[in-house]
């Protein structure tokens, strides 16, 4: 199966920090990712900036070897590589000074799209914004992208919508969640709203409760000093896990287009209720036979920063009052696996006996690592002796589904590719980013207030105890991460 790829208008993009991990990892895979699926133009120009001093062949090179590094047998062939490389352009540039802006300013070309992406440190954000205005850089076909950290609280949340607010209007600011990028969430919204079947059940009346689960093998690794000062909340929950849960919980918007969505995203944060102290568990895990643990990791043998956290978060509206959220999240735990989880209540009357081994109908959308979905539901089991019920699963992998031979774009492609169109529908907004520190922050508040220590747990397993506890106290139990 091939995909329809229709190609965006021709554009100059700016990747500032264009030597660092995430651009050479992420963001230009996915740049020739969109040019070998043909929806990059021939004018196209992609032009790399940051401290180090190189020429542009040597930048050429340096994204040729990261293609090599990241891609593996993915990797361009020499003459299409060649060929992408030839758009590549390099300038030497200092965020907080005056050197090399004029230099990029000059290679810009009017009548394109401009787009520039943020791929450094939030500290940066303001000097580049301003360095983009005082060099004359900003017209109308304007956008910017910046990374998360959107803030570390609300207050700094605030203070850095101002001072984007300063240089750019709100339709020109692109904050970006790779979350939202993925098939699987968008496919989200389409199975909703695009089919009769769920969203009469998608209400607390058929609606037992709702799983998300973020869980990652790995450790903080090399981002441990980063790590250490945000936490699991900070760095996890407060933006990927909430925009999973606005896409659940929301309603439907009156168009698929950037405000309809993002206003409805943004009434499920204003509907979350305060988490109880007993519904928050933290943990922070400890080393193994073959790993080292969280605190010799981030090199402060007295940190209480948490690797997990769960939450049983409730949403105060008519459709979801009494249905109950379950989030978790974290690091060196058993499985990688990305999901949520909608579990169905049971039928008020059961025809076949109190003693038929009943499962609950499911819906598990899975983001990672094999994204699709699967509906678990009743059959009889084959076979003569009576009626035996068993559950079975209606599986779609998105690979086995779209075939083998059709590339499934990567989240950074799709969205790159959207602030080229000025689609800001998978985009959050400032007020949102406000809105959900606002929701956050007393839960570290709390933490901070009465040094709340977090629980270990061994790495390799499910989380902490306290957790398991968590959802058996509601007679519920954690889907197992395999």
């Amino acid at each position: 199966m091939v995909a329809r790829v229709i190609p965006v208008d021709p554009f100059d993009l700016v990747v500032f920090g264009a030597t660092g991990d995430l651009a050479r990892r992420k963001i230009l895979p996915a740049l020739w990712q969109r040019f070998a699926e043909g929806q990059m133009p021939p004018e196209a120009r992609i032009i790399g900036a940051a401290r180090t001093e190189q020429s542009a062949a040597d930048f050429r090179q340096m994204v040729s070897e990261a293609f090599d590094e990241f891609m593996g047998d993915k990797a361009p062939e020499p003459a299409a590589r060649a060929d992408f490389l030839d758009r590549l352009d390099y300038v030497a540039v200092e965020a907080t000074g005056d050197e090399g802006w004029a230099e990029l300013a000059a290679k810009l070309r009017d009548g394109v799209v401009r787009a520039f992406y943020f791929s450094v440190g939030p500290s940066l954000f303001g000097p580049l914004a301003a360095g983009l205005g005082k060099y004359g850089m900003v017209t109308p076909e304007t956008r910017i992208v910046v990374e998360k950290p959107f803030g570390n609280d609300l207050e700094t949340a605030r203070a850095l919508n101002q001072t984007l607010a300063a240089h750019f209007t709100e339709t020109q600011i692109y904050r970006i969640d790779h979350y939202l990028g993925k098939e699987t969430v968008q496919n989200l919204m389409a199975v909703r709203f695009g089919n009769i079947l769920f969203e009469p059940l998608w209400n607390a009346r058929f609606v037992d409760h709702v799983q998300i689960t973020v869980a990652e093998t790995v450790g903080v690794g090399g981002r441990g000093p980063y790590y250490d000062k945000s936490g699991a909340m900070r760095d996890m929950v407060q933006n990927h896990l909430m925009q999973l849960l606005c896409l659940i919980a929301m309603e439907p918007p009156h168009k698929f287009e950037p405000d309809a969505v993002r206003d409805e995203k943004l009434k499920v944060i204003h509907a979350l209720d305060p988490v109880e102290p007993q519904h928050v568990v933290r943990g922070q895990y400890g080393g193994g036979a073959a790993t080292p643990s969280y605190r010799d990791e981030v090199e402060n043998p007295a940190s209480t920063t948490e690797s997990y956290v769960a939450l049983k978060v409730g949403i105060s509206s008519w459709r979801w009052k009494g249905t109950p959220f379950y989030l978790r999240t974290g690091k060196r735990l058993r499985s990688r696996a990305s999901e949520i989880a909608v579990i169905f209540r049971d039928p008020p009357h059961s025809i076949f006996g109190e003693d038929a081994p009943w499962k609950a109908n499911m819906l598990v959308i899975r983001l990672q690592p094999d994204e699709g979905m699967t509906l678990k539901v009743m059959i009889k089991e084959p076979g003569p002796g009576g009626m035996r019920l068993k559950d079975v699963a209606l599986d779609m992998s998105f690979a086995e589904a779209l075939g083998d031979d059709m590339h499934i774009p990567d989240a950074y492609e799709r969205l790159i590719m959207d602030v080229i169109r000025g689609n800001q529908t998978l985009f959050m907004r400032g007020d949102e980013v406000e809105a959900a520190w606002a929701w956050t922050d007393p839960i570290i508040a709390h933490w901070q207030k009465f040094a709340d220590r977090p629980f270990a747990y061994d790495p390799g397993s499910s989380g902490p105890d306290e957790a398991l506890k968590l959802i058996h106290l509601d007679q519920r139990s954690w889907r197992e991460i395999r």
